[in-house]
């Protein structure tokens, strides 16, 4: 089975006037189908312009990336967004939950650009809700929402429209330990139900759950290994 990802000597550059900024050089990467993958590196590592890229948020100044086998350079813009809507899902540090909704409607958000009539989109976001352990406040709006709760809505809209990969950007970031754990002990339970998983931290701690770290580094990628030591949620709570 081909790679779901296939990166081949990606490259993004950007002019702030008369200079040119080098994010990225000459990146080649390939993720498989049910990888968890973690991308690391210090800020200004190039780490979360290759997250915009991989998410289709951003384009490659160079290179080619080849996305479940087409090539994402080839696509319209309409077909980047159904590609974002429908094969991607996005979990961010900072949750970008809709204030005045309720975490019921801010699941279902990705259903109404994908079309779903409005009694399905409810039910599959009450359905994605419960199975993050949230049944019992899909009418809360985020105020009333403790911050993992926040972060759970969150994953629960990357996981609505069942997409092939999750992308998650420093999903800890702004959580305490004990809830960071958390996050990545439901990361690690979707891993497991079969999605690819890639997530974007400077944390060694939250690394260590991925089962591969691409460590980056001055826009390249310095190491790619497999993880000899993963972390796992039954080795947290021993």
């Amino acid at each position: 089975m081909p790679p779901i990802i296939q990166l081949k000597n990606i490259s993004r550059t950007y002019r702030i006037g008369a200079e040119t900024i080098h994010a990225i050089h000459s990146v080649s990467l390939e993720i498989n189908k049910n990888e968890y993958v973690a991308l690391m590196g210090p800020s200004g590592s190039g780490k979360s312009t290759l997250m915009n890229i991989l998410g289709c948020l951003d384009t490659p100044s160079g290179g080619e990336y080849i996305l479940n086998g087409t090539s994402v350079g080839k696509m319209t813009d309409n077909e980047l967004a159904v590609i974002r809507n429908k094969e991607i899902g996005f979990v961010f540090q900072t949750f970008n939950l809709l204030p005045r909704s309720t975490a019921l409607d801010n699941v279902a958000l990705p259903l109404v650009y994908a079309g779903v009539s409005k009694t399905k989109r409810l039910e599959r976001a009450l359905q994605v809700l419960s199975n993050v352990g949230l049944k019992d406040r899909v009418k809360h709006k985020p105020n009333e929402l403790s911050g993992g709760q926040r972060q759970r809505v969150a994953v629960a809209r990357a996981l609505v429209n069942s997409p092939s990969i999750i992308l998650a950007d420093e999903p800890t970031g702004n959580l305490d330990s004990k809830t960071s754990v958390e996050i990545m002990m439901l990361l690690e339970e979707i891993h497991k139900a079969g999605n690819t998983i890639i997530v974007v931290t400077h944390e060694e701690d939250i690394a260590k759950y991925a089962h591969r770290i691409v460590r980056l580094k001055d826009g390249l990628v310095e190491s790619d290994e497999p993880n000899m030591d993963i972390k796992t949620s039954a080795k947290v709570l021993v």
